[in-house]
């Protein structure tokens, strides 16, 4: 959100929340996936894969 220079008011409209549940969201340790999906879809930024790509297999 910082590079793309987008707010939290942003997000949460794009996501279609309350401002206030998006610092929520911030706050939180785990996110379910539906919630990372429409967050994902919002950036355009596959998080996703990003979580796939720290995954180590010995």
């Amino acid at each position: 959100m910082t590079e793309k220079r987008y707010s939290a008011v942003w997000l949460a409209k794009a996501i279609n929340c309350d401002r206030r549940n998006v610092y929520n969201i911030f706050k939180r340790k785990n996110l379910d996936t539906a919630l990372l999906k429409r967050i994902s879809i919002a950036l355009h930024h596959d998080f996703f894969k990003d979580l796939s790509d720290d995954i180590a297999f010995d």
